[in-house]
């Protein structure tokens, strides 16, 4: 199979085996709809191909368009959608996410993930072992204010470390296998994920705000999602959110 050149900070999965490897450490089953996000020549789509009903590989550069159409030809369960990911409409069907993204888009990619109206059920990225460190709440790390605004409806876990040397060209900073699961009983209604996001935010940007709601002595990284829970609570009452 041909491979492209890395752009956007990409850097690409070492053979067939590995991928197989990563997709065995997710939920993603024989009836699945699967995304791929920046297929490239299609080493991911390949494999899910295989494991999946359908395959739908997002790519949006002329080149990598050329191997991926070429290469994905024998499969007949995968659907080449020449997008740019972040600017695509997602299925109205239920579906999965296992991608090898570029890690300077990580933070938009999973945004428009996670509070899409249609939301996949589980999602797996490849990422920086430090940008996932900061959505998993339960670790000892400095949350950011997007794990914040996804745990209430987001259980998420690192799944996985990978090696420099699993990629070619080798990154410059470890990685994880990320996984993010829809919660079975969310704690907030899927209606206020927007509104309750921008309050996060808001609150991470904003100190005056954050104080006029919370009181202790905790930054805006430190308090559990029960403690975010309760602010935005105070907020709605107080008419600071529709």
């Amino acid at each position: 199979m041909k491979r492209r050149v890395a752009t956007y900070g990409q850097h690409f999965l070492r053979g067939s085996r590995l991928i197989g490897e990563l997709v065995g450490h997710s939920n993603i089953r024989r009836r699945d709809t699967v995304i791929d996000i920046g297929a490239g020549s299609g080493a991911i789509s390949a494999v899910l191909a295989r494991r999946a009903a359908c395959v739908i590989a997002y790519e949006n550069e002329s080149q990598a368009l050329i191997l991926l159409r070429r290469n994905m030809a024998r499969y007949g369960n995968v659907k080449i959608v020449a997008q740019d990911f972040l600017r695509a409409e997602l299925p109205r069907e239920p579906y999965k996410v296992f991608a090898n993204i570029p890690f300077s888009l990580s933070s938009k990619i999973v945004a428009k993930l996670a509070f899409v109206d249609t939301p996949p059920r589980a999602i797996y990225l490849i990422v920086q072992k430090q940008f996932a460190q900061k959505l998993v709440l339960d670790s000892a790390h400095f949350h950011s204010a997007l794990g914040q605004a996804l745990a209430p409806w987001w259980a998420v876990r690192i799944r996985r470390p990978l090696r420099r040397s699993d990629f070619t060209p080798p990154p410059a900073v470890d990685t994880v296998l990320l996984e993010l699961k829809l919660r079975a009983e969310p704690l907030l209604d899927l209606a206020l994920a927007r509104n309750f996001s921008a309050f996060v935010y808001n609150c991470y940007h904003d100190p005056r705000a954050f104080r006029r709601l919370y009181h202790g002595d905790l930054k805006p990284s430190q308090l559990n999602t029960q403690q975010w829970l309760a602010c935005f609570s105070k907020s709605v009452e107080a008419g600071m959110i529709d």
